[in-house]
């Protein structure tokens, strides 16, 4: 495990795309720290980190897109995936070398606050507190690229996908509002998840009965539940939406709260992504 997480590490930081999220990033965030918070004399660190969550839903795809596409477009994976260490072990690698990358400027951003102190007085605790809860959104920005990527050999695919579920989390909310409030169509909206989900199990699986089984249990959980208290579905769609929101949690960390549930959806998301990526290569391993 060490040696292919040395491999990718080196790999990032000897190629254009390592170097590129790197110089974007910190380029991006010096821009907004200089406006915000030296030029405009704003004292508050987590602003600026808001400022820039819409360009790192573009960056994160680049960083991610060739993580597992790459070395299934070469045949590389072949070789991974008869070596002697388990595929856990090949995506955990491959995803903390990806970390380490995306922590290169999260590190540089714990001297702005210091820089900030030095003209003027400033909370260190909500300064901080937003950057650790930047870093935990990236992590799971990153586990789902990863996911993404391992269902797939092109890496153009494997970025927009991920862009586009970047994108949807961020608009989760919105999205959210836009839904009616109904329970009859908070009840079609989860059949259609369920049926969703089923496609998924299905497709990774290849097996009709689970999937089937998925979609048939599924059905009937929600069918009952309406039947014996529809008001209980009033608004449940749309609050499960606003729930997947991918800055909703952060929002809190900027504010100088250390949010628990935020810690739990951030770091669980990125174990169940990386779970999945699992799931996906292990499936290739035996096919």
């Amino acid at each position: 495990m060490a040696a292919i997480y040395k491999k990718e590490v080196r790999s990032y930081f000897t190629s254009m795309i390592g170097c590129v999220f790197i110089a974007f990033a910190l380029v991006i965030i010096g821009l907004y720290f200089f406006a915000n918070n030296l030029y405009g004399g704003y004292p508050y660190f987590g602003y600026s980190l808001s400022a820039t969550i819409a360009v790192f839903m573009i960056l994160i795809p680049i960083l991610t897109m060739k993580s597992m596409a790459d070395d299934r477009r070469q045949k590389t994976d072949q070789m991974l995936l008869t070596a002697p260490v388990t595929t856990w072990q090949i995506i955990f690698a491959k995803y903390l070398a990806m970390v380490t990358v995306f922590l290169v400027p999260v590190c540089v951003m714990l001297f702005y606050p210091l820089i900030m102190a030095a003209y003027g007085t400033i909370s260190y605790a909500m300064a901080y507190a937003s950057i650790f809860g930047f870093a935990l959104m990236g992590f799971l920005g990153i586990a789902v690229g990863m996911f993404i990527s391992s269902l797939t050999e092109s890496q153009v695919i494997s970025a927009v996908l991920t862009f586009l579920i970047l994108f949807a989390s961020y608009m989760a909310e919105s999205i959210a509002d836009m839904i009616p409030s109904t329970a009859w169509v908070s009840m079609a909206a989860f059949i259609i998840l369920i049926l969703a989900v089923a496609l998924i199990v299905h497709s990774m699986t290849q097996s009709t009965l689970l999937g089937g089984g998925v979609a048939v249990i599924g059905v009937a959980v929600i069918l009952i539940l309406y039947f014996m208290d529809s008001t209980s579905f009033q608004g449940a769609f749309g609050d499960l939406i606003s729930s997947l929101s991918l800055t909703g949690h952060f929002y809190n960390f900027a504010s100088g709260i250390i949010d628990i549930p935020g810690i739990i959806y951030y770091l669980s998301g990125s174990f169940l992504f990386i779970f999945l990526a699992d799931q996906a290569v292990e499936k290739r391993r035996w096919c």
